[in-house]
């Protein structure tokens, strides 16, 4: 009998009883980006749309918001392309260039110079808390000196944050 026991004891030691238990979370981005002021293409030549002040265009505005510290870049592309215009039979060719408008805290001073810029992309290590104001030059040139058709012309640039 104490046989039998020992031999039931065992079979029912080898059956293991498992389950997944679920564990989950919820991180909060700590940045945030807000357009404070859409940009608007100036036409100071027939060939030329261009956001410089110079030009009668407005440079549009965008601020990330950080809340921690050297966690997060700045990502910001200029548009290579119309999102809408009127039909267009040539070239254009884009230029833009971004740069720190204003900042929150003195530490932020050594963005600009640090910044990394490839193709139509400019990037910031975003290595302080509290708010930094990114502008933006933008330029369209028409292929062969032609002018623009007349319409409403349309561009996004494309503001991220990324996390480190």
């Amino acid at each position: 009998m104490k046989n039998v026991l020992t031999a039931v004891a065992a079979t029912l030691a080898l059956n293991v009883i498992a389950t997944d238990v679920p564990v989950s979370g919820n991180v909060q981005m700590r940045c945030l980006i807000t357009t404070d002021i859409p940009g608007v293409y100036g036409n100071p030549l027939p060939q030329k749309l261009s956001t410089a002040v110079a030009d009668g265009g407005v440079l549009p505005v965008v601020r990330y918001d950080i809340t921690l510290a050297d966690s997060y870049k700045a990502k910001i592309t200029t548009p290579t392309s119309f999102s809408s215009s009127p039909a267009l039979i040539d070239t254009v060719t884009w230029t833009g260039s971004t740069a720190v408008a204003q900042t929150s805290d003195a530490g932020m001073s050594g963005y600009e110079a640090a910044k990394v810029t490839y193709d139509a992309t400019t990037e910031y290590d975003l290595t302080v808390a509290g708010s930094t104001w990114f502008s933006a030059t933008l330029s369209a040139t028409n292929g062969y000196d032609k002018a623009f058709p007349g319409g409403v012309y349309s561009a996004v640039l494309v503001a991220e944050c990324i996390a480190k």
